[in-house]
């Protein structure tokens, strides 16, 4: 979106169990971790690339309708992004919404936004929270990036009730 939403809260209604280990955790990458641990040489080289995130681009299980692509027009981001609170320098580059790098030919491109989703995610930057009824998470989404995993399917269910919120730096 153009402008992403500052905070993420999420509470665990129904968390699927099978065999007697609940299912469906989510992993909380942090993206400013992610960033501080580049090379000095990666850094000099994204600093001031733009990002192309397309809403429509991402696999999906369902089709999405012309409404939710009308919605969410293409936008461009800095890759480099600082945190609007206290200045600190994070990622933002996601696989599965990044179709581009402004000004860089297509090949290049993607391979650096692989190369770059890939380091977000290395084990170092994860934490992978195992949910449990009742569970009530609150991040920031400037420095950290999450994503459920997905290991259940129906008729086993994951309930979980999700809000996001804006926020901006005062004067």
């Amino acid at each position: 979106t153009a402008n992403p939403p500052r905070g993420t809260m999420l509470y665990a209604h129904e968390v699927p169990v099978q065999d007697g280990l609940p299912l469906g955790d989510t992993c909380f990458a942090s993206a400013a971790a992610a960033y501080s641990a580049l090379p000095e040489e990666m850094k000099q080289r994204i600093a001031g690339f733009e990002a192309v995130f397309n809403f429509a681009a991402r696999k999906r299980a369902t089709p999405i309708t012309q409404a939710q692509i009308d919605a969410f027009p293409e936008v461009i981001h800095p890759v480099v992004r600082p945190h609007p609170f206290t200045g600190r320098k994070c990622l933002y580059i996601m696989r599965n919404d990044c179709t581009g790098i402004v000004d860089l030919p297509d090949e290049d491109a993607q391979l650096l936004i692989a190369a770059l989703a890939d380091h977000i995610v290395r084990p170092e930057f994860v934490y992978r929270h195992q949910w449990q009824p009742g569970d009530l998470l609150m991040w920031d989404n400037c420095t950290v990036q999450h994503m459920a995993i997905q290991d259940c399917d129906l008729p086993l269910r994951r309930l979980m009730h999700r809000t996001t919120f804006a926020a901006t730096r005062s004067a």
